[in-house]
């Protein structure tokens, strides 16, 4: 939602450059936007990276107890699963897999070519963990889109104003991608009781009262009780281009993490079951073919 002149003003509590970890065996530029280990600072995000690839990419691995949400920069990315999920993402694109009870899956360039991508993952509650695995594929053709003055507004989940995003969600998170003309001034409604951050993914923008550059990321902690609607002020600060930026908030979940590789669960006992399920061949067989190429 656009401004309103009676709502409690969120302030920026902190300011992270992202982390430059270069190439691997999997990735030709990698760079961490949120780092793990402080869920408590997060909560409900667990982490967030940046990646440039072309090949091997990610082949196929297993996830549990959480979701990952994938916005595609640049190239194109091949995805597939065990489920029978397959296809390739275009720039604007977003796929928003619910990992749960157990997935195996990919993502890589396609035919090798190249791919530059941001995935955050999300963290579930305990008794929606083990939910059953789905995948959404959000076209950006299909993202609630409205303009408001000096700013263009993608909104991938939740609701603002009267715009709903097209993301079906098991804990209530708003997700958009926001463009501001040069110079231009918007005030984002968000909720008191949710954790916002803002990652700057091209230009300038002083956000709360900090400026906040390309590849860093804003932090707002919760303010107040359930319901009671807060603002946020972005202002882009560059004069002769616009600002792009990645706009998340959900409500703090509050409860005891444990995460092993690609596993998220409340308790280390969860994750050695996790691991037990895998090799039992609980997640399913990984497929000979992924489609889409």
């Amino acid at each position: 939602m656009s401004e309103s002149t009676h709502r409690t003003a969120r302030r920026v509590d902190r300011v992270h450059d992202r982390i430059e970890i270069g190439a691997n065996e999997q990735s030709d530029n990698r760079m961490i936007i949120i780092p793990p280990g402080r869920p408590a600072l997060t909560d409900p995000f667990l982490v967030m990276g940046e990646e440039q690839f072309s090949r091997p990419g990610f082949d196929w691995h297993p996830h549990r107890g959480m979701e990952t949400i994938t916005i595609v920069l640049d190239g194109l990315l091949e995805h597939g699963d065990n489920k029978g999920n397959a296809g390739v993402l275009e720039p604007g694109d977003v796929q928003w897999m619910t990992a749960g009870h157990g997935i195996i899956h990919r993502e890589v360039a396609v035919r090798h070519e190249y791919a530059h991508i941001i995935q955050l993952w999300l963290n579930l509650p305990a008794d929606r963990k083990l939910s059953p695995s789905r995948y959404q594929d959000l076209r950006a053709s299909g993202h609630a889109a409205h303009s408001l003055p000096g700013a263009f507004v993608q909104v991938i989940s939740g609701h603002d104003g009267s715009v709903t995003g097209p993301a079906r969600n098991h804990w209530p998170v708003l997700g958009m991608l926001l463009t501001l003309d040069p110079q231009a001034d918007h005030q984002q409604l968000l909720p008191a009781d949710h954790r916002a951050f803002a990652y700057v993914i091209s230009g300038r923008a002083t956000i709360g009262s900090r400026m906040v550059r390309a590849g860093q990321i804003a932090w707002s902690d919760p303010v107040g009780e359930p319901n009671e609607p807060t603002t946020l002020r972005l202002s882009a600060a560059d004069s002769d281009r616009h600002t792009k930026i990645m706009l998340f908030a959900g409500r703090p979940i509050g409860q005891p993490v444990a995460a092993s590789g690609p596993f998220v669960m409340n308790s280390h006992a969860e994750i050695e079951k996790a691991y037990r399920d895998l090799r039992a061949g609980a997640f399913g067989t990984i497929p000979r073919l992924t489609s889409g190429k």
